[in-house]
């Protein structure tokens, strides 16, 4: 998604685990994360490197939904989200060697009303098991979703506009 905004980078895993606290709020969980993410690869890197950190999660019924470790898990969290409304909030951090900066993004989605054959179907695909919710609205998981309340990039993980804004800014 950088390469919309035309901002040269480079991608560096983690390998953070994610533990958070369920009973932070999300978007204090997400903006830890991303900057857990963002430090322990600015840690590897040059000094003079500029590392952009993002974590995604979705919640509902203020419980907070991540990865699904299996069918079973992904088929509990769609049909849980099946016909109703959710939260995906995304945190980002951007660090260099002297300062860091956080910010989240929250987004409202609606699903339409799942039967047990679509939650089948998009379980087949694969596609749940490395997404926060166990969907990714990017791919054929855009066919769940009925409606969204804010950023579309939000929800794929990156809300790129406010980034870039922060990036910008940070940069000066």
């Amino acid at each position: 998604m950088l390469s919309y905004a035309q901002i040269p980078f480079e991608i560096v895993v983690s390998h953070v685990e994610e533990y958070f606290n369920e009973r932070n709020d999300p978007n204090e969980i997400v903006q830890a994360l991303a900057l857990q993410k963002a430090e322990a690869v600015a840690n590897i890197l040059d000094q003079d490197a500029v590392v952009l950190g993002a974590d995604t999660i979705v919640t509902i019924d203020n419980q907070i939904l991540g990865k699904p470790k299996n069918e079973t898990e992904a088929r509990k969290m769609l049909k849980q989200l099946s016909g109703r409304e959710h939260i995906v909030y995304t945190g980002v951090a951007i660090v260099s060697a002297e300062e860091s900066t956080t910010f989240y993004e929250e987004t409202k989605v609606q699903f339409w009303e799942l039967s047990d054959e679509e939650i089948d179907n998009y379980i087949k695909s694969g596609e749940p098991f490395d997404k926060a919710g166990a969907y990714g609205i990017q791919q054929l998981g855009s066919i769940l979703v009925k409606q969204i309340d804010g950023d579309y990039f939000n929800v794929v993980g990156l809300p790129i506009a406010r980034a870039y804004r922060e990036l910008k800014s940070f940069l000066k």
